[in-house]
């Protein structure tokens, strides 16, 4: 069946799917409130919400929605029944068959999801995408101070199930490749003098550098957290980030740019004439430095500098993170040193970003060597 027959005029554009995200009021005992009191909580719950989070909320919910109407031929109403749930999760999650994997997903359903944008590729999602949208429809629930179908025992059993499954089949979470020194140091020599070559060599070093920071702090990164100390280096203030959502004061807040990172810093600045608002920001032609960059522009860049240096694999902005990571244990760098830059507070969350490679330096594996 054509997928502009199953899908109805309303799911087919920018519709939220009645998006139930954190910002809604519903449920919070304000009735009794003004119009302009509710839109003023509605505002400030906004502001405090990563534009991120809400974005992926979003997406996720529309995806639901969408879901629902090819599924049982009409719009999706919460609170959802149990059943709804447990038919989700086995048309997204593989099992083993008799005859290979399979899933319960209507081919003519997968086919106009596809087609309607609603997702990239036919077949199931990756193992993680599930557990996501399963998570992001129970905070819709929540929210709204519904019966939680996602919190059933059957629900909750099934996902754990799910993923036992998919870890004795082998199948793991994929992440991308890390950015460590030696590919880093090839991206550095496609950074010519131009703008643009200043920006990137600028942004690179000071991404990676002070402790393989998130695409989204780097486009937020500003001249007013940005501290000259000493002859040529730099403290930059993270005064928010994920693992520091509300601003707490903290020493390792302050991180450092010396180094070759300060340097290719201060020629950026004095070469695009950067003195106060966001540090990097969009070249439009004829060299006019413009607007912040996106997050999104952040890993164009990356994956930009890897096409010209030659560089294979799957690298993403992402791999900055993991590459500082990585490149700290390969140096056997105390745990507790590199956790300052990156700002982790979870040492498991911390060791989740080690490569395997990082593992040959691991000094406890080589007890047998001599001691020479």
């Amino acid at each position: 069946m054509p997928s502009d027959q199953l899908l109805p005029s309303s799911l087919t554009g920018d519709h939220d799917a009645a998006m139930p995200t954190r910002n809604t009021v519903a449920g919070i005992g304000v009735s009794s409130l003004p119009p302009s009191a509710k839109e003023a909580i509605r505002e400030l719950m906004r502001e405090g919400e990563s534009s991120n989070t809400r974005s992926s909320y979003q997406s996720a919910m529309r995806y639901w929605a969408a879901w629902h109407v090819l599924r049982f031929g009409q719009t999706m109403q919460m609170p959802l029944p149990v059943a709804t749930v447990l038919q989700f999760i086995i048309d997204h999650a593989q099992r083993q068959g008799t005859n290979g994997l399979r899933h319960e997903m209507p081919e003519e359903i997968d086919q106009a999801l596809v087609a309607s944008g609603y997702k990239a590729k036919k077949g199931p999602p990756a193992h993680n995408t599930l557990v996501h949208r399963i998570a992001v429809l129970s905070k819709a629930h929540q929210v709204h101070g519904l019966v939680n179908p996602c919190q059933d025992g059957a629900v909750r059993e099934l996902m754990s199930r799910t993923r036992k499954a998919y870890a004795r089949r082998g199948e793991q979470a994929q992440k991308k490749d890390a950015l460590t020194r030696d590919v880093l140091e090839q991206l550095l020599a496609t950074c010519d003098d131009s703008l643009r070559g200043l920006r990137d060599k600028a942004l690179l070093l000071f991404a990676w550098s002070s402790g393989g920071r998130r695409r989204s702090e780097v486009t937020s990164a500003d001249m007013r957290y940005l501290r000259a100390v000493g002859p040529g280096d730099y403290i930059y203030t993270l005064t928010h980030s994920k693992t520091n959502q509300s601003g707490l004061d903290a020493p390792e807040n302050h991180k450092p740019v010396t180094g070759r990172a300060a340097s290719a810093l201060s020629a950026w600045l004095a070469a695009a004439q950067i003195h106060e608002g966001p540090i990097f920001r969009r070249i439009r032609k004829g060299g006019h430095v413009a607007e912040p960059l996106t997050p999104a522009a952040v890993r164009n860049i990356v994956q930009q500098r890897c096409a010209l240096a030659g560089v294979h694999g799957d690298f993403s902005a992402h791999s900055l993170r993991s590459g500082f990571v990585t490149e700290a244990g390969r140096q056997n760098v105390p745990l507790p040193d590199t956790m300052a830059l990156t700002g982790h507070h979870s040492v498991n969350t911390v060791m989740g970003y080690y490569r395997a490679d990082t593992a040959l330096q691991n000094r406890a594996a080589r007890l047998l060597d001599p001691k020479d």
